[in-house]
């Protein structure tokens, strides 16, 4: 499989802000007929962003039991699933286990994992960036914060006291639900960025539904 490389940068807090989607461009779908919708609307696309995000844990061997949200995004909004509301089980393992649906993403490995030890679900046909993507001439993973930079010339925020927030919280905050839904909308536009021949060269990445190991 061809790797493809990007520059990295150096300079990430001098380039402009990531264009990211607020929250007037941002569904949580909270019954079985508005995940039904959402579900209809996403599968309208071939690929999606896709994320999930986990309650912290911060004591030594305290088992994690997320994930608690799922994040889809297309190119306009970004589907906030939270984990055990009614409707919302269905609808994640018709995306996630699609064969049709591409879901792209970083460090999409132990997502997949939780996914089927805590929910059953399997991902099926994703695309892992982080895997994909390598920079030029260095050693290391290629995370969301340096993909955004080295492909789309732009910073984006990931703010550690979101991140270690309670995302089994009923109500999200707004900038929980701006930080989730920007994971895995900025993954998509890291991957729309590149010319069709060269998404055609990512997609080689792709579990293609395939099984895959853990």
């Amino acid at each position: 499989m061809a790797t493809i490389h990007i520059h990295q940068r150096e300079d990430t807090d001098r380039l402009p802000r990531f264009p990211g989607l607020e929250c007037d461009g941002i569904v949580i779908p909270s019954s079985p007929e508005a995940f039904g919708q959402a579900v209809e609307e996403i599968r309208a696309f071939s690929e999606v962003g896709f994320d999930t995000e986990s309650k912290p844990t911060f004591r030594p061997g305290e088992p994690s039991t997320g994930p608690h949200l799922l994040q889809f995004a297309t190119p306009e909004k970004a589907y906030l699933f939270q984990v055990g509301l009614p409707g919302s089980h269905e609808a994640a393992k018709l995306l996630l286990e699609s064969e049709h649906l591409l879901k792209i993403g970083f460090g999409l490995g132990s997502d997949r994992s939780r996914l089927r030890s805590k929910l059953g679900i399997e991902l099926r046909h994703f695309l892992d960036l982080g895997t994909a993507l390598r920079y030029h001439g260095k050693k290391g993973q290629v995370g969301l914060r340096g993909a955004v930079a080295g492909v789309l010339q732009a910073t984006i925020a990931k703010s550690r006291k979101v991140s270690t927030s309670n995302w089994a919280n009923a109500v999200l905050s707004e900038s929980q639900q701006r930080y989730a839904a920007n994971d895995a909308y900025a993954a998509l536009q890291v991957f729309l960025a590149f010319d069709q021949p060269t998404r055609e060269r990512l997609r080689v990445h792709s579990s293609l539904g395939k099984k895959q190991p853990s």
